[in-house]
Formats: structure tokens, C-alpha cells, sequence
């Protein structure tokens, strides 16, 4: 199935059509049609899989699951989760955007092997 075919059946499946979708996600009318014939550009079908719901890699083929990973959730306690990362977590004495905070989350993550 190509990319073009998977955006077409998940517009489907979310009770749109390709026209409305590109709307939404900002392009001409008739982009998501071009994409039959040509390799759409990666922001594009990052923009498209974020209207959708689904990944990038469930667009491109790559995997049969639809949503997009979890590993962008808040963790249930991210402030005790925090807590063990240690000063790092301040800047300047101010408190961090939640955004923030997951990003060094994250980091802990990958440094921690988890």
C-alpha cells in the first residue's frame, strides 16, 4: 500500500475525505492527490499523521499500528519522576514548562537506559 493509499483509507476511516483533510492540515486542496505520482515532502506527512492521529511509520508502511507511540506521554508522577534528575531540572530559579519537563524526562530516559 503506498502513502498516498494509507492517507486516503485513514481519512476514511476518521470521516473525511483528502480534500478536507488538506484544509485542515494547511496545504492546497488537491496536494494529498499529487502524492500518487510524487514523494510528498516529510513535514507534510508529519503535518497529515498529526491530523489523523496515527504516526508517521503507519503512514509510510512501516507498522500496522495506527497511533502514534506513547513514549510522548506525561509520566503518571512526573514531578517525583523528576525529583531524581536533581537541580538540573531549574533554570535561573524558574520553574519549568511542562514541555520542558518531559523533554528532560526523556533525556533521563535515554541516559538511564529505561
Amino acid at each position: 500500500m503506498t502513502v498516498f493509499e494509507r492517507i486516503k483509507e485513514t481519512a476514511k476511516l476518521r470521516g473525511t475525505n483528502l480534500k478536507n483533510l488538506a484544509k485542515q492540515v494547511g496545504l492546497s486542496e488537491n496536494a494529498i492527490y499529487s502524492w500518487k505520482n510524487k514523494t510528498p515532502r516529510t513535514d507534510n506527512v508529519q503535518a497529515v499523521a498529526d491530523v489523523l492521529g496515527v504516526s508517521v511509520d503507519y503512514l509510510l508502511g512501516n507498522t500496522d499500528d495506527m497511533h502514534q507511540s506513547s513514549n510522548n506521554e506525561m509520566p503518571v508522577d512526573l514531578d517525583e519522576v523528576l525529583s531524581k534528575l536533581g537541580p538540573a531540572v531549574s533554570f535561573g530559579g524558574k520553574e519549568l514548562t511542562d514541555e520542558q519537563k518531559l523533554k528532560f524526562y526523556e533525556m533521563a530516559k535515554l541516559m538511564f537506559g529505561e
